[in-house]
């Protein structure tokens, strides 16, 4: 039988309140993982957009690197990618002596570090794609108009991925949101990580996973609504036209 009075008596905890147990932060369970989260995309966003340009330029210098970078960080887990930056860097004495290690030996930092470079590398070929699918009328249009390579870009180009990336774009904040989960398992209290303090305080796994669970249940109703609200209206241009 599932334990229902547990469920209400733990889901503080899962919101960053206390459950009676030692509080770990006043960012736990929910926050830590919207924090994980958003910082993370956000990062990645802002360093995907130069990374799918110089993924479909024409110079091999530049569109091979990103290349060997996507390829590498979308064909390995996650999870390998947050322990190598976690646990790894610090076999190195050079990165103990850096400036870096102030940060790098912070399971947060590592933790958005590795997040944001997956995310950035599945991003960067989203948007590199969606470059590639320009319709030819758009870029004839803004030659025809005497724009630049870079202005077109900028105005034409850019901005027209962006917009009909989003359906591709939504279901990697989802999976995105779901792959925060392994920051419990670098000692971070996130959503994953208090269900697990809560397994080990009263040896019942049930009831608090299936908390996160229906936590993770909800916010990818809320983020797919949310995206469905943003493509009716920027990819409305798309549409089949009702006669």
């Amino acid at each position: 039988m599932i334990d229902i009075n547990l469920m209400i008596e733990k889901f503080p905890a899962f919101l960053g309140g206390t459950d009676g147990a030692p509080v770990l932060s006043t960012s736990d369970g929910l926050l830590l993982t919207m924090q994980l989260l958003f910082g993370s995309l956000l990062l990645g966003l802002l360093l995907s957009v130069p990374l799918a340009l110089m993924r479909v330029s024409s110079n091999k210098w530049l569109a091979r690197p990103v290349w060997l970078y996507t390829y590498v960080f979308r064909g390995t887990p996650l999870l390998v990618q947050l322990f190598i930056i976690y646990y790894g860097l610090s076999q190195f004495e050079a990165v103990r002596d850096s400036w870096a290690w102030e940060y790098l030996r912070e399971a947060y930092a590592c933790a958005i570090i590795a997040f944001t470079l997956n995310t950035a590398a599945y991003t960067t070929e989203i948007f590199a794609g969606q470059i590639r699918n320009t319709h030819y009328g758009e870029i004839e249009a803004a030659k025809a108009m005497g724009m630049s390579k870079w202005l077109m870009m900028r105005r034409i180009v850019i901005p027209s991925a962006l917009r009909r990336a989003l359906p591709a774009y939504s279901n990697e904040v989802v999976m995105m949101m779901q792959s925060t989960s392994v920051a419990g398992l670098v000692t971070l209290a996130d959503l994953t990580g208090v269900a697990r303090r809560i397994f080990s305080d009263t040896y019942m796994p049930f009831e608090p996973f299936l908390t996160v669970a229906g936590i993770y249940l909800l916010l990818t109703f809320i983020f797919v609504w949310l995206f469905k609200k943003a493509e009716q209206r920027w990819l409305a241009y798309l549409a089949p036209r009702k006669h």
